[in-house]
C-alpha cells in the first residue's frame, strides 16, 4: 500500500510527532510505503505533485520539534475548482496513492471528506490549539498552547502587581473558548471572556473597580472571538479568495478602550498571536500525538478509511470524517469548568440573575 501525509492549516506544535508515529507503524507493521505531502493539499494542487518518501531514518529525531517538517497551508478548497481538483485526481494517480493521512482541523476534515469523490481515501488526525473538534475531547497541541499562555499570564501578572494595572490577554480561539478558560484559570485570572458568554461592559467594569479597591491590579484572559453584548465581531483583517477571508483579532484593544475611562487603573493589552502555537510540544502533546499517528496507522491497515482519530472518555477511537467535517466544539455552558470558574470567583463577564 501506498501511502501519502499531509499537515493542513495552521501549524501546531505535536505535528511531527504524529507524522513519526504514522510513518513507523505503517513500515514496521504494514510493510507500506509513505509518501510525505509538502504544503497541505497544496501539494497535490500542482502540475507536479511536491512529494518526498519518509523512511524510518527521515522521521526520527523529530518527536520533539515543533512545527512541521512537511509544511502546510491554508490553501483555498480544491473542491470549488474544477480544473484544480482534476489536477488533483491525475496526481492521485500518476503517484498511485492508496490512502492518505490528512493531520488537520475541521476545514481540512471538509477537504478529506470530499476528495473520497476522485478515488482518494482519507483517514482523519484532529488537529488543533483551539481544541475545538467535534467529537475530540482533547487534541494535540492544545496543552503546549494551554501552557504557553498560562506562563504570559504569570509574567503578566507581576507587571499589573507591580505598577496596580488592569492587563488584558488576548488569546487565539475564534468561536471555541477552550484555550481562553483553560489557561485563565491555570494563569489566575480575575476576569475570562469567551466567544460563548457575550460580556456586559458594566459588569467587567464593576469587577475591575472591585479590584481596585482590594488587589489593586486586574488580569483579564480574552478569546479573540469574544464580544460585547450586541456588538459585532472584532475583525482584524479581510482577504479575498482566501479560505479564511475574516481574520480576527484586537479585541483585547477594544475592550482596553472601552474599560479606560471608567478606572482609575491604567489598562493595557497584550495579544499572544502565533507565540501560541509555536514551539515544541509538551510531554503530554508529544504522547498524545504518538497515540493519534498510531492509530490512523491502525485505521489505514485494517482498511477503515473515511474515520479519523478521536479521544473520547480518555480512549483512543475513531469517528466518520463526514461527522466532523466543517462542525467545531464550543464551551458548553454547562461546562463543569464554566461552573468552578463562577464558584471560585472569576467574573465571566455576564451579568446574571439576583
Amino acid at each position: 500500500m501506498r501511502v501519502g501525509v499531509l499537515t493542513g492549516g495552521g501549524d501546531c506544535p505535536g505535528l511531527n510527532a504524529v507524522i513519526r508515529a504514522v510513518t513507523k507503524s505503517l513500515i514496521n507493521h504494514g510493510q507500506c510505503e509513505v509518501l510525505g505531502i509538502a504544503d497541505g493539499f497544496e501539494g497535490l494542487m500542482d502540475a507536479q505533485p511536491r512529494v518526498k518518501p519518509l523512511d524510518w531514518d527521515e522521521v526520527s529525531g523529530i518527536l520533539h520539534i515543533g512545527g512541521t517538517i512537511l509544511g502546510t497551508s491554508n490553501s483555498a478548497n480544491p473542491l470549488r475548482d474544477e480544473a484544480t481538483l482534476a489536477q488533483v485526481q491525475r496526481n492521485v494517480q500518476a503517484l498511485g496513492l492508496d490512502v492518505a493521512v490528512v493531520i488537520g482541523g475541521d476545514g481540512t476534515m471538509s477537504l478529506a471528506h470530499g476528495l473520497r469523490n476522485i478515488g482518494l481515501h482519507c483517514v482523519g488526525v484532529p488537529k488543533t490549539i483551539d481544541n475545538d473538534i467535534a467529537s475530540c475531547e482533547r487534541s494535540f497541541g492544545f496543552d503546549t498552547a494551554v501552557a504557553t499562555v498560562t506562563e504570559s499570564l504569570r509574567r503578566i501578572e507581576s507587571t499589573a502587581m507591580s505598577h496596580h494595572r488592569v492587563m488584558i490577554v488576548e488569546t487565539m480561539g475564534r468561536h471555541a473558548g477552550w484555550l481562553a478558560l483553560e489557561s485563565g484559570i491555570a494563569g489566575a485570572a480575575d476576569i475570562i471572556l469567551l466567544p460563548e458568554i457575550d460580556y456586559d461592559l458594566q459588569t467587567v467594569i464593576e469587577a475591575c473597580r472591585q479590584r481596585e479597591q482590594r488587589q489593586r491590579y486586574t488580569i483579564i484572559c480574552i478569546g479573540e472571538g469574544a464580544k460585547e453584548s450586541g456588538a459585532s465581531l472584532t475583525v482584524r483583517e479581510r482577504i479575498e479568495h482566501s479560505p479564511d477571508p475574516v481574520r480576527l483579532g484586537g479585541v483585547g484593544h477594544v475592550l482596553r478602550a472601552q474599560l479606560q475611562p471608567h478606572l482609575q487603573s491604567e489598562v493595557r493589552t497584550t495579544v499572544l498571536g502565533h507565540v501560541q502555537r509555536g514551539g515544541d510540544p509538551t510531554p503530554f502533546d508529544r504522547v498524545l500525538a504518538t497515540r493519534f499517528g498510531h492509530h490512523a496507522a491502525q485505521l489505514v491497515m485494517e482498511g477503515r478509511f473515511g474515520h479519523m482519530v478521536t479521544l473520547q472518555d480518555g480512549r483512543i477511537g475513531s469517528v466518520a470524517i463526514a461527522d466532523v467535517a466543517n462542525t467545531q466544539r464550543t464551551v458548553p455552558l454547562t461546562s463543569d469548568l464554566i461552573t468552578m470558574a463562577r464558584d471560585i470567583g472569576i467574573c465571566l463577564g455576564d451579568r446574571l440573575p439576583g
